[in-house]
């Protein structure tokens, strides 16, 4: 099983002035796949995100990703696992300015003390077709080439599961077009579970699985009718 979340909540505040994100949300992902979740600005979505990331706490609730309870774990403890297991693409690209974009996506890599990490950067910034800008810092880069390098930096890792909140929302119709042909074409060949946040049918009728978010709840959703 990669993700299994159960009846998770989420609220913020206490008494009168408590506001409930979300009231009991369940998700099970046993291998890889694509998974859409659509839903209105304010609906939970990116809350979501942040407690399967393990970024944030849920109030409560269980969320295991490769049959690991993440509570389960200390800081630093889950700091390392998410690193190596859970890759997160963010709708900005949070790269470090002062370094290229071969040092960005080497960085985890460094971190982790994975051997060979020069030659692994440099090839998966080849796979997202930036091989001729390894050289390049992110202000010479165009928005669509930043979250190439971006992505790139996710899965140097090999992570079991990515997590996409609005991935193009930053981004021009056309670049935004060409960053999800390769969202889409590296979790296939990449064989990762996608969990994707996202206000487009048409990207979410792609995926695998489709869910929407209301008041707080998931639901499970037709493809037709995201036609």
């Amino acid at each position: 099983m990669i993700l299994q979340a159960r009846d998770l909540k989420k609220v913020y505040g206490q008494g009168e002035m408590a506001l409930e994100i979300l009231k009991g949300v369940s998700l099970d992902i046993e291998g890889p796949q694509t998974v859409s979740v659509m839903g209105r600005s304010g609906c939970g979505k990116s809350t979501l995100i942040s407690l399967l990331a393990g970024l944030d706490l849920a109030s409560s609730g269980e969320i295991s990703v490769l049959d690991r309870p993440l509570k389960s774990m200390s800081a630093r403890e889950l700091n390392v696992f998410r690193a190596r297991n859970i890759g997160i693409i963010f709708q900005q690209f949070h790269l470090l300015d002062h370094l290229t974009a071969l040092e960005n996506v080497r960085l985890p890599l460094d971190l982790n003390g994975i051997r060979g990490a020069d030659a692994l950067a440099r090839g998966m910034l080849e796979t997202v077709g930036l091989g001729h800008r390894l050289e390049h810092v992110p202000e010479q880069l165009s928005r669509g080439e930043c979250q190439r390098v971006a992505i790139a930096r996710v899965l140097v890792m090999k992570p079991a599961l990515v997590l996409a909140d609005e991935p193009t929302g930053s981004l021009d119709v056309k670049t935004g077009q060409e960053v999800m042909e390769l969202i889409f074409r590296l979790a296939a060949t990449e064989k990762i579970a996608l969990v994707m946040v996202t206000h487009d049918p048409a990207v979410a009728a792609r995926c695998e699985r489709h869910f929407f978010m209301e008041a707080g709840q998931l639901s499970t959703i037709k493809p037709s009718s995201l036609q």
